[in-house]
């Protein structure tokens, strides 16, 4: 990371900018090449590893592009607010922000997709929600193990 002044460490404060950050920004490639999309998110943090769950359509450009190569990387941001100066340089942008990369895949465990389902409208919502096995295997639940990511913060 460039900016270290702006790095993120301590793990309660990179939580409180996970929790804030609504849309993630997912990246796969395909043959067509690159491919990014925005997505709601729900996430699990686990004796220090990460993992984001997403819901999707069965089928579609970014489902099969994991499907043949599950690499991806994503990005989220949130805390968004105008520094303002004087001077056109002086100008800036405060934020909180997460990048990383890991390997996602599709989960076909129903109980798996119930609780990831939960997760999810948790951190959208702020409410406990419970899934029957019915609701969850009606959509299609992808699972993004973070194998890295950084957290950075403007103030």
């Amino acid at each position: 990371m460039r900016r270290r002044d702006r790095e993120v460490t301590k793990v309660e404060d990179q939580l409180s900018i996970l929790n804030d950050c609504k849309v993630c920004r997912i990246a796969v490639q395909d043959a067509q090449g690159l491919y990014i999309v925005p997505l709601n998110f729900g996430y699990s943090y686990e004796q220090g590893h990460l993992t984001l769950y997403f819901h999707s359509a069965a089928s579609g450009r970014k489902i099969s592009a994991i499907e043949k190569n599950g690499a991806i990387a994503f990005e989220m941001d949130c805390r968004h607010r105008l520094i303002v100066a004087e001077t056109a340089c002086g100008y800036g942008y405060a934020f909180g922000s997460i990048i990383g990369n890991g390997t996602a895949s599709i989960v076909w465990d129903t109980q798996e997709k119930q609780r990831a389902l939960s997760l999810l409208m948790k951190h959208q919502t702020g409410r406990e929600f419970v899934f029957d096995s019915r609701s969850a295997d009606a959509v299609t639940v992808l699972k993004m193990e973070v194998t890295a990511f950084s957290v950075k913060e403007r103030r």
